[in-house]
C-alpha cells in the first residue's frame, strides 16, 4: 500500500510518497514546489489571490505525480501549517482545493506542528538520555523542542518564519548591519519562552531541520565534501566554525550572487539570509556546541504517526 503526504507550507509545498508495509515504510518520492503562499499577505494575515494560485498549481503538480505512483485517494493526507493556519481566508482555499482535487485539508496547530517534526526526527537522528534542541525552520512558523529518548519536555511554535521576517524588514541586498542588529533584538524579544525553556532544560545540541537550515547545510557540503549528494543523507553534522564561515559569505553577498552558489535552492535565495542570522542568533545566545541537519521532518513524523494509527 502507498500513501501520499502534502505538506502545504508557507514558501513550498512538499509531497512524500511512501510504500507502506505493515508498520515500517520506505519513502520512493519525494519533491518540492515552490509556491510562496505567505508572499506579501503572511504578516496581515490573509493569503493573496496570485499566491493562493500558486498554491493550486504546486497541488496539482503533486496530484500528478501522486496519480503516476498510483496513490488512492484516500491514501492521500494533506497537511497545512502556519501560513493557512493564521490567514482569515484559509477556508476559502481549503474549500477551493477540496472541490478541485478532492482533499480535505487538515490545518494543524503549531503544538501539533512541534511534536510532528519530533516524531520525524527521532526515526533517523540517535537521541538518547541526553537533551536536544530541535529547529524547524519554516516561511510561516519556527517550532523548537526540547527532547531526549523518553519524548518532549518542552515545545513552542513561534510566528518567527523567515518569510515573516522578510516581510517584516524588508532587508536590503545585501543585508546591512544595523538591519541584523534589528531582526536580532526582534528575536531576543520574541524568543523569551525559549530562554526560561532552556535555563531549565539546558542542552548545548542543536538539531535543525526543513527551509532554511536545509539550505544552509546543503551549501556547506557542497564545499566540504563535494562528491556527497545530501539530499540522499538523512543527516548531516555541520562544524560550526564551517557554518560562522558560509554565514559571514551570506551576510556579504547579494541576491545575484547566493543564485550563483553551488547549490543554492532558486527558491531560498530571498530567505536565507535572515535564515542564517536566526541559526546564529540562536548557536550563539542558547551556547550551541554541537550543530546537525536532519532530513526528516513533519512529512515523515505524519507518516509514522499514520501507519501506527496516532494520526
Amino acid at each position: 500500500m502507498r500513501k501520499a503526504i502534502i505538506d502545504i507550507g508557507t514558501n513550498t509545498i512538499n509531497l512524500l510518497i511512501a510504500e507502506v508495509t505493515g508498520d515500517s515504510y520506505q519513502i520512493i518520492h519525494s519533491s518540492k514546489q515552490p509556491a510562496k503562499m505567505g508572499k506579501g499577505g503572511i504578516n496581515s494575515g490573509t493569503i493573496l489571490p496570485e499566491a493562493m494560485q500558486r498554491g493550486y498549481d504546486a497541488i496539482e503538480s503533486h496530484m500528478q505525480t501522486i496519480a503516476a505512483y498510483c496513490v488512492g485517494q484516500a491514501d492521500i493526507v494533506a497537511i497545512g501549517t502556519s501560513a493557512l493556519r493564521s490567514a482569515d481566508n484559509a477556508a476559502v482555499f481549503a474549500d477551493e482545493v477540496r472541490r478541485r482535487f478532492g482533499l480535505d485539508i487538515v490545518i494543524i496547530s503549531g503544538e501539533r506542528e512541534a511534536q510532528l517534526i519530533y516524531d520525524g526526527v527521532k526515526q533517523v537522528m540517535p537521541i538518547g538520555i541526553d537533551r536536544v534542541l530541535i529547529l524547524d525552520i519554516g516561511g510561516g512558523s519556527c517550532e523548537f523542542i526540547i527532547a531526549n529518548k523518553d519524548g518532549i519536555v518542552w515545545k513552542h511554535s513561534f510566528e518567527l518564519g523567515m518569510a515573516r521576517l522578510v516581510d517584516r524588514f524588508a532587508p536590503s541586498d545585501p543585508i546591512g548591519t544595523k538591519e541584523i542588529k534589528a531582526i536580532e533584538t526582534y528575536l531576543r524579544a520574541e524568543l523569551a519562552p525559549l530562554y526560561e525553556a532552556l535555563h531549565q532544560y539546558p542542552t548545548a545540541r542543536l538539531i535543525g531541520t526543513s527551509g532554511s537550515f536545509d539550505t544552509i547545510a546543503t551549501l556547506i557540503a557542497a564545499r566540504t565534501h563535494p562528491n556527497m549528494n545530501i539530499r540522499m543523507s538523512t543527516s548531516y553534522t555541520i562544524p560550526i566554525s564551517a557554518f560562522e564561515e558560509l554565514h559571514r559569505r551570506l551576510l556579504a553577498s547579494t541576491a545575484a550572487q547566493r543564485a550563483a552558489m553551488k547549490q543554492m535552492d532558486p527558491s531560498r535565495v530571498d530567505l536565507v539570509v535572515t535564515g542564517s542570522i536566526f541559526i546564529n542568533f540562536v548557536i550563539r545566545e542558547m551556547r550551541i556546541e554541537e550543530l546537525q541537519q536532519c532530513g526528516f521532518a513533519l512529512k515523515q513524523g505524519a507518516l509514522y504517526e499514520i501507519i501506527s494509527n496516532q494520526f
